[in-house]
């Protein structure tokens, strides 16, 4: 399980292969993804946890940074429902920068689109476990099954950066004027950068306001989760007496 701890890469904009926390965190070789070739950028399949059925939806750093599009986010979606319909627990890795930015994604309804995904995370009842590798930025964290929409436990690694944007372009927004008046503005970007980091990104920060379950060491995943799944298999919840809910169609 020490594979884990040097799988993400110190470099925050270099990607990595979701597959390989996957496929170390589950039981050996019993992955089996679905939809494999279509809206790459999200990993979503089936696998055992310790013998039992889960389902598992993780971002994949690999494919456009890992970013949620329309078609991934109807991906996800759709089997985030399924496993919930056949009352299978679902595991989210998220490294998330985002939603993908841009025109063509804004014309054909990202935010319609993408609220498909939160919908179904808000509404299923099975057992919802989520680790967050790196990156949760944004919307789009609250949209991968954070606290927020109902997660059962949420658990992060150290290095997980946990806030509205990126550090780098949090400063550059917010200290625009500050740093075009200083005098060495790299340094200047460097040192509110780490300041950012530490106050408002780091994952101790979300802990202590009950975003996170609990900082854990990459190695430690498998066992947590194994943990936290029996836990949480005895769930049980008292819906409304209605039909369904309103899905954003």
């Amino acid at each position: 399980m020490t594979e884990l701890d040097d799988i993400v890469p110190e470099q925050s904009t270099k990607p990595y292969d979701m597959h390989r926390v996957i496929g170390v965190t589950l039981d050996a070789d019993s992955f089996f993804e679905v939809q494999a070739e279509y809206a790459q950028n999200l990993i979503v399949g089936f696998g055992r946890l310790d013998g039992h059925v889960v389902g598992v939806v993780a971002n994949q750093p690999n494919v456009l940074a890992g970013t949620l599009d329309i078609d991934a986010s109807t991906k996800g979606a759709r089997f985030v429902r399924t496993c919930d319909a056949f009352n299978i627990p679902l595991i989210t890795f998220v490294d998330v920068p985002g939603f993908l930015p841009g025109i063509e994604q804004e014309y054909r309804g990202i935010i319609r689109h993408g609220s498909k995904l939160l919908f179904a995370f808000a509404e299923a009842t099975v057992p919802k476990l989520t680790v967050i590798t790196r990156k949760a930025y944004g919307g789009a964290y609250v949209v991968m099954c954070s606290k927020h929409i109902g997660a059962d436990f949420n658990f992060a690694w150290p290095a997980a950066e946990i806030a509205v944007m990126g550090p780098d372009a949090a400063v550059g927004l917010v200290f625009r004027r500050d740093l075009a008046a200083h005098a060495d503005p790299a340094a200047r970007r460097q040192e509110l950068v780490k300041e950012y980091e530490d106050l408002f990104a780091s994952p101790y920060q979300a802990a202590s306001r009950g975003y996170i379950d609990d900082v854990i060491e990459p190695r430690t995943t498998r066992r947590r989760l194994v943990d936290a799944l029996d836990l949480a298999r005895s769930k049980r919840v008292a819906t409304p007496r209605r039909k369904h809910g309103n899905i954003p169609l």
